[in-house]
């Protein structure tokens, strides 16, 4: 009688906790990490062998490789409005990196735009967004009005990585534009007293939102500042590159090492918490490496942060979905940043309000559909009148100075221009971009190239909000 009564227990609790369980897959968790300034060539998953990157590599190979992945634009605003929208942002005027101007609610993406954030959120997930913002500082522009529960990191383009260096308490402490690499970082609006290097910082709350909302749909956009000039490492990091000698490069592989602990320690706790496969990973970089600035390596891609060559919107870009998208994929035909938000609302089941320009990957990486996912992606630089188009098999490049066209098949170092020999594929390509030139606005805002005429406009920039007396 007793080993029934256990036996009827047993099967009670079971089927109670079964029933308070999350159905395996229903809307699977979206976890977007974001590395800045990350050259090509520098994860193990394309060829890197002085920077060892095993925790990024781990999504290699759980999942694919995407070697023509792309982003929407080659510089950080511009790019990271395209994939936290899925849209083209010169659909929607955000064509220049913004300014830090807290006081402009124009300074940063429109609110007509839903973010990745909105529509999950919207679909029941907890959303959750660490490291740079880069979209605006106006009360109306940040995290927690964009669609996020949740918000760790600061509002500027870029940050200083020591948080002895973070002097400032806001943004309304700031006199320039780069005093807001000095503010301290905030929880949500609330300026925060941190004591970590910032990517260990980013890494530890990772860690902390997944053990959160384990029992819940969530999303989480992991931006980390790395490896963004200032170029700042800590000692345990250098430490493991003795053999590099040149002293950025040696900065540049300890500050992509530090992004690589965090994301193997995430990957460690998804399995430990026995999530990972109802957990859809992308990893990329926001655009390609400014060699110069940051001693990244974009080989054998040509050009850099900036360019429509290769080396400047073509990034390390991979992604894991354990147990639904088949291991160890390196998938050819060009995919885009933009696809991300598109196929994370096609898992979720939600519908966003704006048209999008990606496309859901997943049918394509289970072999459902076999056709390329794109016909065409495109870029456009509105200041120096320079588009660029890639289709399967051709990539061309139009601006004032010259023209480019590469068979992009069997020159990807861009080598070989046939822009004046191949004369019909110019002609079919540049029709096209002549099309979805019309689908574009010009910029909403004055960016980071012309702060001297923002300036003139705005003259009361950095001037501190008066607060009404009692």
């Amino acid at each position: 009688m007793k080993k029934i009564i256990s036996t009827c227990l047993f099967l009670t609790c079971s089927f109670f906790a079964f029933g308070q369980k999350r159905p395996a897959l229903e809307k699977p968790n979206i976890i977007v990490i974001l590395t800045d300034d990350q050259g090509y060539a520098d994860v193990g998953f394309n060829g890197s062998k002085d920077i060892p990157t095993p925790g990024i590599d781990r999504i290699a190979t759980n999942g694919v490789v995407f070697e023509a992945g792309y982003v929407s634009y080659a510089v950080c605003g511009p790019s990271r409005a395209g994939l936290i929208t899925g849209r083209y942002q010169d659909r929607f005027g955000f064509s220049r990196n913004p300014l830090l101007a807290p006081k402009d609610p124009t300074m940063g993406l429109p609110l007509s735009e839903e973010t990745m954030g909105d529509v999950l959120k919207k679909s029941g997930y907890k959303t959750g967004v660490l490291g740079k913002w880069h979209l605006g500082m106006h009360p109306t522009l940040r995290p927690n009005q964009r669609g996020f529960d949740e918000f760790y990191g600061f509002l500027e383009g870029g940050h200083r990585y020591f948080p002895e260096d973070w002097n400032l308490r806001d943004e309304s402490e700031a006199k320039t534009q780069y005093d807001g690499y000095r503010t301290k970082l905030v929880r949500n609006d609330t300026p925060v007293e941190e004591t970590e290097y910032l990517t260990d910082a980013l890494s530890r709350e990772a860690l902390n939102f997944v053990k959160a909302h384990q029992d819940e749909p969530f999303f989480l956009y992991l931006a980390y500042n790395a490896p963004h000039a200032p170029m700042q490492a800590t000692e345990k990091y250098l430490n493991r590159f003795p053999n590099i000698q040149d002293p950025k490069r040696r900065t540049y592989a300890a500050m992509v090492s530090a992004v690589d602990d965090g994301v193997g320690a995430l990957l460690d706790l998804l399995a430990e918490l026995e999530i990972e496969e109802n957990t859809v990973v992308f990893f990329l970089s926001d655009n390609g490496g400014p060699t110069k600035d940051n001693a990244s390596d974009n080989r054998p891609l040509r050009g850099f942060k900036s360019d429509f060559f290769e080396g400047g919107v073509r990034v390390p870009f991979a992604m894991q979905w354990k147990g639904q998208v088949p291991t160890g994929q390196r998938f050819e035909h060009p995919v885009i940043s933009l696809d991300i938000f598109a196929t994370a609302a096609s898992l979720a089941k939600a519908k966003p309000k704006n048209e999008l320009d990606g496309v859901n990957l997943i049918p394509f990486l289970t072999g459902e559909k076999q056709e390329p996912p794109h016909q065409a992606l495109y870029w456009r630089n509105f200041d120096r009148n320079r588009f660029a188009i890639r289709t399967p098999d051709s990539k061309m490049i139009l601006e004032s100075q010259a023209d480019y066209l590469f068979d992009i098949q069997s020159d990807l170092s861009e080598s070989n221009n046939l822009i004046g020999t191949d004369i019909t594929r110019k002609n079919k390509l540049s029709e096209r971009i002549e099309q979805w030139k019309k689908l574009l606005m010009d910029p909403l805002f004055l960016g980071l190239l012309e702060e001297k005429e923002y300036n003139l406009k705005h003259p009361d920039r950095f001037t501190p909000e008066q607060k009404d007396k009692e």
